[in-house]
Parts: C-alpha cells; sequence; structure tokens
C-alpha cells in the first residue's frame, strides 16, 4: 500500500523487529519509554483476544506489540494528527486488518470498547501534573504529550481498569517518583501491581523511568522488582541489554 509522507515527516524503524513508524519533530515522537514499555509488556498472544494501547501517541507501543501478539490492538489518542500518523504507520506495515486507531479522549473509549473485555492494556501517560506553576512547552503537541492537560494518572487506570477482564494485565511507563502514587490508585482500582522495574540512564545514577505491571483482581502480594535496567554506558553507547531491545 502506497502511504502518503508528509512535509516534516520521516519514518524511523525499530531494527529489533523492523516496524516502522511515522514521526515528526513538530510534534511528540516516540522515544525510548515506548520500546521500553512494548518490550516489558506480557501482551495476550491469541488472535481472538485483545489488547488496548491508552496515550497512543503516533502508535509506536501498540505497534510494536505486533510480532509479539496475533491478538487485535486498539490505539486510543486523543489529538487528530498523532492519530492519523498512527493509522498512516499501521498501513505502512500492513497491519491495518490487527490494528485499529480510536482518534478520541480515553474518558469515552467504552463508546468503542466494552467494559471488561480487554486482555491487555499499556499506557504511556503524561508524565508530569498540570500544575499551576508548572511550565508547559508552547508547542500544544507536547505540552499534551507531557502534562496531565486532557488526562490525569487517575483517569487512565480507572480507564485501564475498567476496559480489563478479570485477571487482565496492564503495564505502565512512568517517572519513579510517581511510583507510589500510581501504586496506591491501581489498588483503588482493583489493580494489583507484580512487577516493577526500574531504569537507569546510567550506572551511579538515579532512575528516570520505571516500569509497572499489575493485574486486574489480582491476589495482593506477590510484588516481584525485577533487575535494574541500564540504558548507556560510561563512552554513551547503549548498554548490551538495550542495544538487544533496540537494535535485535
Amino acid at each position: 500500500m502506497d502511504v502518503e509522507i508528509h512535509a516534516n515527516e520521516r519514518v524511523d524503524a525499530l531494527f529489533s523487529n523492523g516496524i516502522k513508524v511515522i514521526q515528526s519533530s513538530e510534534v511528540f515522537s516516540f522515544s525510548l519509554d515506548a520500546v521500553l514499555l512494548a518490550d516489558f509488556a506480557n501482551p495476550a498472544k491469541k488472535k481472538e483476544q485483545k489488547i488496548v494501547d491508552l496515550c497512543a501517541g503516533n502508535g509506536a507501543v501498540g505497534l510494536f506489540l505486533t510480532p509479539k501478539s496475533s491478538a487485535q490492538i486498539y490505539e486510543v489518542e486523543i489529538q487528530p494528527r498523532l492519530a492519523d500518523m498512527a493509522k498512516r504507520s499501521i498501513d505502512l506495515n500492513g497491519l491495518e486488518e490487527r490494528v485499529t486507531v480510536i482518534n478520541d479522549d480515553l474518558n469515552n473509549v467504552f463508546e468503542y470498547l466494552a467494559k471488561d473485555s480487554i486482555d491487555t492494556v499499556t499506557c504511556n501517560p503524561p508524565y508530569f501534573e498540570d500544575q499551576p506553576d508548572s511550565k508547559k512547552n508552547p508547542n500544544q503537541y507536547l505540552a499534551l504529550a507531557r502534562h496531565e492537560l486532557a488526562v490525569t494518572l487517575e483517569q487512565t487506570i480507572e480507564q485501564a481498569s475498567g476496559l480489563l477482564k478479570m485477571n487482565g494485565r496492564v503495564s505502565y511507563v512512568h517517572r519513579p517518583e510517581r511510583l507510589i502514587e500510581m501504586i496506591e490508585l491501581m489498588k483503588k482500582h482493583r489493580l494489583e501491581p507484580k512487577r516493577v522495574q526500574f531504569v537507569y540512564p546510567k550506572r551511579n545514577r538515579e532512575a528516570n523511568m520505571v516500569l509497572v505491571e499489575a493485574i486486574k483482581d489480582g491476589k495482593p502480594g506477590g510484588l516481584r522488582f525485577m533487575p535494574p535496567l541500564f540504558v548507556y554506558e560510561e563512552n554513551g553507547k547503549y548498554t548490551e541489554e538495550v542495544r538487544k531491545i533496540v537494535y535485535g
């Protein structure tokens, strides 16, 4: 299928699986957090199962899950320009029969998908609360992607829980300073955290990302802390582990 690539757009590929994603420097582009979230998630694998990626942006996480799963994937994104880029990336990879974009506020998700019907949810939400004194990026695309202007962390967790079947799994990537808040909100909305992995830019540096997996109505307790993931060596090159995730 011929897919139109607009001015100021480029096509980036995740070499480890060959998935191509349309990106633009004018809007929010996927970065390593999306790659690591897709790698960390344990998605449902069967054709008849369903996966939802909330706060999908240009569709990277959902697309990166396709080599790991035969399930139907739904990408929910509020910004029309990003949703359009996601749709064209789906076409670019020939995945239009397996991946669907829902261009709407995720608080309206039950107009498209039934409650308690989804096997796996992933989410790379805005990281920063919308505080009156917080500096926002003048680029509205970036401001919406980074700050909770359109959706809060709790709203994403509440919708994820509503979508999931009992024992369905949700995976998040977020900032470590909001981990306790996230765990409290998950428990409030029937999601029992089961796996946590901290991501560090380099050894001897503080973590700057955290990956969390929870199970809907899972048994309390049994939280596992996975080995730490270091992104860069001292020379600025990817560590062996991250190089495998990115390049295969």
